[in-house]
């Protein structure tokens, strides 16, 4: 058995592996950020070393740091977590090259399944069917057309050693795929290290299916459940469901045949994920994670099995405690996870919303597990990912589930920053949801959220200058929790009540005017408009990256550019002008 693991990653999952560590009598080692120096994975673990810088690369993706912590720590195992190295094969090799356990699968596994394009074929071998796309990477805009054209349009352009709908850029016509190609490249470098690319055809309603595999280095490999992730936003997740509800028979059963069989054909072992869209009750493999997946808890709480364990006891030579019957045998009632994100979805935008968690309290009751790397006081950095926390609910049957999850959402206070919690809301309240009727692109182009406003719990004013307040009033022995926009006296004290003209915040512009604001810190990519060009509301100016993730930056009123504040590379803080328009 391993006695000391260094987890080379960060937040929620770094917190997840050393809590399973420390269970089972294993000392932690903590990797950290100058910002993340007094973050809480830092804060948990038996120690920590300072890996320098602030971004991903600097940091958490600096290989010679990390190696170097190892060393310095005696580590005897290392966790990569999910994004960052967990899918890096080097990196993989590097640590066993040093004659440290790398906890996930051989290199050779990662290379083949890692890279999508070879998983495809590792897939075809397996038996499995794929989406018609790509077998070798995409090289050139032109290549990416003639297959549209061929293939028909939309395509799906995705990165190759990515995941997580990191990376992944849609071409609705040939007009749209160079900036799309561009895109995906950018965000693939700048969250996995690498950027190429590969090319699918872009189904029109499809489901998100995957199954939860382990293998041991015996040859031993289980199916443990299937999982729902089609309620997404920018081909990312926003609930998983476990088992995926609604499948044919048989369906369940076969997909998860199909993964063993594809993971068995690149000798794969420790925890993966294969992928599959289900579409007009056909499957086909979309791509095999090689790594512990962010929704492996709904997995753990049907089935009572804790899949860090696992991954640390195959790691440690032992064979799969229990055969593929007794894992199926284990499941019981329906999971739902909700990942709360720091991010703002005022009318169905989702912008990035990193800044300080004011004050975080989560919900209990039977049933409710939430998994967080954050706590009251600490920030969120704009140069990470967004996860703030993932709430997990069980249930006997899925109804259950779904009101015990509005009911802990509802507990849930996040202040500070805005999350989806409110979209979150919305998809588990929506008919739609609980018949089984969404698919991955049901959230943006189906469920109206229009009219949905998030707050941060933070004082906020609006253009009148008025602060919103709360306060608790009795009628008739009932109390009722009343907010109001009221003048901010300067000892505390409260003004006269004025109905409120704006909520929220805005995608980019300050209150209709015509100076398109950033909504968050971060990094311009593109400008796409220039001096003198007409413009209309909802149109976008400007690419902006921040948290890993591309936002276009639009206007919200007709009008013609009459200046540009920024160029490609400036960084911008919140309320910085970046286009005026007249």
């Amino acid at each position: 058995m391993l006695k000391k693991i260094l987890i080379a990653n960060r937040g929620e999952i770094a917190v997840r592996v050393i809590r399973t560590a420390r269970e089972m009598g294993i000392a932690t080692v903590a990797v950290y950020s100058e910002l993340d120096r007094d973050a809480l994975h830092v804060r948990m673990a038996d120690e920590a070393f300072a890996l320098g810088g602030q971004t991903a690369a600097e940091s958490y993706l600096n290989t010679e740091a990390i190696l170097d912590a190892i060393r310095r720590s005696g580590a005897d195992g290392v966790h990569p977590g999910y994004g960052f190295f967990s899918e890096n094969a080097d990196f993989a090799a590097a640590v066993t090259d040093m004659g440290v356990t790398f906890i996930g699968p051989p290199p050779a596994a990662i290379v083949e399944m890692g890279d999508k394009v070879s998983s495809r074929k590792a897939a075809l071998r397996g038996g499995a069917p794929i989406v018609p796309g790509t077998t070798e990477f995409a090289i050139s805009a032109d290549e990416i057309r003639e297959f549209g054209n061929t293939n028909g349009w939309p395509i799906a352009i995705k990165a190759a050693f990515g995941g997580g709908g990191r990376g992944m850029k849609v071409a609705h016509d040939a007009e749209q795929v160079a900036e799309a190609m561009e895109s995906a490249r950018r965000e693939s470098k700048a969250f996995f290290g690498r950027d190429e690319i590969y090319l699918e055809r872009y189904l029109t309603w499809p489901r998100h299916i995957e199954v939860q595999i382990v293998g041991d280095t015996h040859g031993n490999v289980v199916w443990v459940s299937t999982r729902d992730c089609s309620a997404q936003r920018r081909h990312q997740k926003l609930i998983e469901e476990a088992p995926a509800p609604g499948l044919p028979d048989g369906v369940e059963e076969a997909m998860g045949a199909a993964a063993v069989k594809a993971a068995k054909a690149v000798g794969y072992y420790n925890a993966g994920t294969v992928e599959f869209i289900f579409q007009d009750n056909d499957f086909f493999f979309l791509e095999m994670n090689t790594r512990l997946q962010v929704e492996h808890p709904v997995t753990e709480v049907i089935t009572g099995i804790d899949l860090v364990e696992w991954q640390i006891r195959v790691a440690s030579g032992e064979k799969l405690p229990l055969t593929q019957k007794q894992v199926l045998a284990l499941r019981r009632g329906h999971g739902i996870e909700i990942r709360i994100n720091a991010e703002n979805p005022t009318g169905g935008k989702f912008l990035p919303s990193p800044g300080t968690i004011s004050k975080l309290s989560t919900p209990n009751g039977f049933g409710v597990r939430f998994d967080s790397g954050y706590e009251s006081g600490d920030t969120v950095s704009q140069y990470y990912d967004n996860l703030v926390g993932k709430l997990i609910v069980w249930g006997q049957d899925r109804e259950v589930a779904i009101a015990r999850s509005i009911r802990a959402l509802d507990e849930l206070v996040v202040d500070g920053i805005h999350t989806t919690i409110p979209a979150d809301l919305a998809i588990l309240r929506h008919p739609d949801f609980h018949a089984v009727k969404h698919s991955t692109k049901w959230v943006e182009e189906s469920l109206d959220l229009s009219r949905l406003v998030s707050t941060t719990g933070a004082t906020q004013k609006n253009d009148d200058g008025l602060v919103e307040r709360s306060t608790t009033v009795e009628v008739n022995g009932k109390r009722f929790d009343v907010k109001m926009w009221v003048r901010e006296i300067a000892n505390g004290g409260l003004g006269k009540a004025k109905k409120s003209s704006r909520t929220g915040s805005s995608a980019g512009s300050a209150s209709g005017s015509g100076d398109v604001v950033a909504p968050m810190q971060g990094t311009i990519i593109k400008v796409i408009v220039s001096v003198g060009q007409s413009v209309k509301a909802g149109e976008a100016v400007v690419v902006l990256e921040a948290m890993k993730m591309e936002n276009q930056i639009t206007a919200e009123k007709d009008g013609t550019v009459s200046k540009i504040r920024v160029k490609a590379g400036d960084i911008v803080g919140a309320g910085d002008v970046l286009v005026v328009i007249g």
